[in-house]
């Protein structure tokens, strides 16, 4: 279940990693994280993710400074701002989540000229200078309409739940689930976007519910799942299936329903600790390893069986989650060799 195991069963049988590529000390070298938004769970997931891999690094002599910085607004504008700062504090790396693939490419390659290592997650760049760590975030959208399928082999309506309006992640999804819903029997009769968060998405979706056919299930990116059951659970509505988004409180719900009457669906995100593989790799790049420009990590999925077992190790308010170690970054490097 857990994307660790996923990724080191991927690694199974590659040499980890050549020791006689070790040609840096990196005990003096600063990285700092530029983060675009963190007005949801997940993204301050990602930051406590960071904080914690991070501060034990330092500790533990592998980097001088692990710094995190986030912008007040979405806007590529100021985080482009934020890291052309960093260029002049001088670090040795910059990790990024990015408000758009193409917005900061020019503050990418200013930071690529000044000698900086980048290293881009979630939110990519395009700029070819950095190191990229994706997500197949078109097959998150897939996968979703595959299981509503599953279970609803008939088809029918469908309500879509979207991400932040603009950012590269919320149209790779959607597109995923569009391209997908061509395959199928489903046709999705309603959209809104719900900002990755549960209370935003709870009022769009109250909103649109009384223009809306009835619906078998609801497909979604993350934090809306919880909003969109509250929504729907105050009218007198069946509740439909809910894609879920790892979010401790999407869980809880789904859980006590499970307790209830039986309910069923899943649940599936990119993992906030994808931010402590951006920061190894980083520093495997600053020692001096080589590293492929572009890796590729799975989404972490929570089954009906698996379910239980995720609540447990799920803080509240939080996301189900997955950190990093060194060696786990070595061997998601080998295995994209």
């Amino acid at each position: 279940m857990t994307l660790k195991a996923i990724m080191l069963g991927a690694a199974a049988g590659i040499t980890v990693f050549a020791t006689t590529n070790v040609v840096a000390d990196t005990s003096d070298k600063r990285i700092a994280l530029s983060n675009n938004y963190a007005g949801n769970s997940w993204r301050q997931a990602m930051l406590e993710s960071w904080q914690k891999v991070g501060e034990a690094a330092v500790a533990d002599g592998k980097v001088a400074s692990a710094d995190a910085f986030t912008t007040s607004e979405n806007q590529a504008t100021e985080q482009a701002a934020q890291i052309q700062n960093m260029i002049l504090q001088g670090y040795d790396a910059i990790v990024i989540n990015a408000a758009s693939p193409t917005a900061i490419n020019g503050a990418v390659k200013a930071a690529c000229d000044a000698g900086i290592t980048v290293v881009s997650f979630d939110g990519i760049v395009q700029e070819p200078c950095a190191w990229r760590i994706a997500v197949d975030f078109q097959q998150m959208g897939r996968e979703q309409v595959k299981y509503l399928a599953e279970r609803y082999p008939e088809g029918g309506n469908l309500l879509e739940i979207r991400g932040l309006a603009g950012v590269f992640v919320d149209d790779e999804i959607s597109a995923g689930i569009h391209d997908e819903v061509k395959n199928s029997n489903f046709e999705i009769v309603g959209s809104v976007h719900g900002d990755w968060a549960q209370d935003v998405a709870q009022k769009a979706v109250a909103g649109i519910l009384p223009s809306l056919p009835e619906i078998v299930g609801v497909v979604t990116q993350g934090g809306d799942g919880y909003g969109a059951a509250q929504a729907i659970g105050a009218t007198d509505r069946a509740m439909p299936t809910i894609v879920m988004g790892n979010r401790q409180d999407e869980l809880q719900w789904w859980s006590d329903e499970k307790a209830a009457n039986g309910y069923e669906t899943t649940s599936l995100s990119i993992a906030p600790g994808v931010s402590t593989l951006a920061f190894w790799v980083a520093q495997q790049v600053l020692d001096g390893n080589e590293v492929p420009k572009d890796l590729t990590v799975p989404f972490l999925a929570i089954s009906q069986d698996e379910l239980e077992d995720a609540l447990k190790t799920t803080p509240k308010g939080s996301v189900a989650n997955v950190e990093y170690s060194l060696e786990d970054a070595k061997a998601v490097i080998a295995s994209s060799k």
